[in-house]
């Protein structure tokens, strides 16, 4: 198989974890018999401090011509710490889901049974929880109209959905329970919330095409509490963009950190995939970044941009063996682990393509 995937590094430690990502391709590439063909380009606070633009169109043609992309994250402290800067890292992402279509976003919950001491939740009511979160990913407050008043004292985000864009995640969102438990729970606000209203009915009609599949609808509220409490009810969660996005974060505390949570950003071209783990400016260029995210988000990338379903379960089943062996960056560490076995950012990502090399040469 030919492919050529774009590589984009973007801020913070996403050029630490890209590079493992990166490294990973490569190697299944050599045992598989595949070419993957690698270009590279700026996006975010990089890109700005480049050109001025923190999507440049150069990245942007790159992406477009780009079998899938690989993305490291955005964003850097004095954003954060300057609210009136209009120039920001986030544009060039927001941009680049709005210009290829990327609708649908994938996060899934994996949790690995070696984790469950590093959650912050009880292990017995973690284990065995599986979920694939759909999020829609180019509507809502993040896309709708912004304005600030005169006197700069009232502000307001539009949170606006078109049918067209709740009918076609949710049937992906569907079509993905079709092929696992047959569950879907859809999140909305539809007691207080307009457009929530719309997405709930939309969801209702879709749900008659996949009789098979059992729906359920909750409240964000009651959704965000329910996760916590008894995660393993969930299999399929359908939301919006900005409940997807709180929703996902708290999840992250199942798998038990945020470097363990691959994401894949779909639509009906280039697929887009990134660990969610953001920048994280605070660890930059300490050798502490988890690169398993993004080795994960290459596993998604294999079998969902490319179908290649045997090199996805290589790599998850080659972090399965390194964490049962005892491996851990200091997210997931505890005081359980060996300080031996306590690795940099280097050091995973070293250990985790020597074990997919072995594997692919024993089998």
């Amino acid at each position: 198989m030919k492919k050529n995937i774009l590589v984009i590094p973007g801020d913070g430690i996403g050029p630490e974890v890209t590079q493992w990502g990166k490294a990973v391709l490569e190697q299944i590439a050599i045992s598989f018999n595949h070419e993957f063909n690698f270009d590279e380009a700026l996006m975010g606070h990089a890109a700005i401090e480049a050109t001025g633009n923190p999507l440049p169109d150069e990245t942007l043609e790159k992406a477009r011509k780009s079998d899938a992309i690989l993305f490291g994250a955005v964003g850097h402290a004095k954003y954060d710490n300057d609210p009136s800067l209009k120039v920001r890292p986030e544009q060039g992402l927001l941009k680049i889901r709005k210009e290829l279509g990327l609708y649908a976003n994938l996060r899934p919950i994996l949790l690995f049974d070696e984790l469950l001491n590093a959650s912050s939740i009880k292990a017995h009511i973690l284990r065995g929880t599986d979920i694939l979160f759909f999020r829609e990913l180019t509507g809502d407050v993040y896309f709708g109209e912004k304005t600030r008043s005169e006197d700069k004292n009232t502000a307001s985000d539009l949170m606006i959905y078109h049918k067209y864009e709740i009918e076609r995640i949710a049937h992906k969102a569907y079509e993905a329970a079709m092929q696992r438990g047959r569950k879907l729970c859809s999140v909305d606000k539809a007691n207080v919330l307009e457009s929530s209203r719309l997405w709930r009915e939309t969801v209702q009609e879709i749900a008659k095409q996949y009789p098979e599949v059992e729906t359920q609808h909750l409240f964000v509220d009651n959704a965000a509490m329910q996760l916590i409490k008894d995660p393993k009810q969930f299999d399929v969660v359908l939301t919006a963009n900005l409940f997807g996005d709180i929703l996902t974060d708290e999840a992250s505390q199942i798998a038990g950190s945020m470097g363990m949570l691959a994401s894949a950003s779909i639509g009906d071209g280039t697929g887009f995939f990134e660990p969610i783990h953001g920048s994280a400016h605070d660890i930059t260029g300490k050798d502490l970044a988890n690169p398993l995210a993004s080795i994960l988000s290459v596993a998604l990338m294999l079998e969902i941009s490319f179908g290649l379903k045997e090199e996805a379960q290589l790599i998850i089943s080659t972090i399965d063996r390194v964490l049962k062996d005892g491996y851990r960056t200091s997210d997931i560490a505890d005081d359980s682990t060996s300080p031996y076995k306590v690795l940099g950012t280097q050091d995973m990502g070293k250990l985790v393509l020597k074990f997919i090399t072995q594997q692919t040469y024993t089998n």
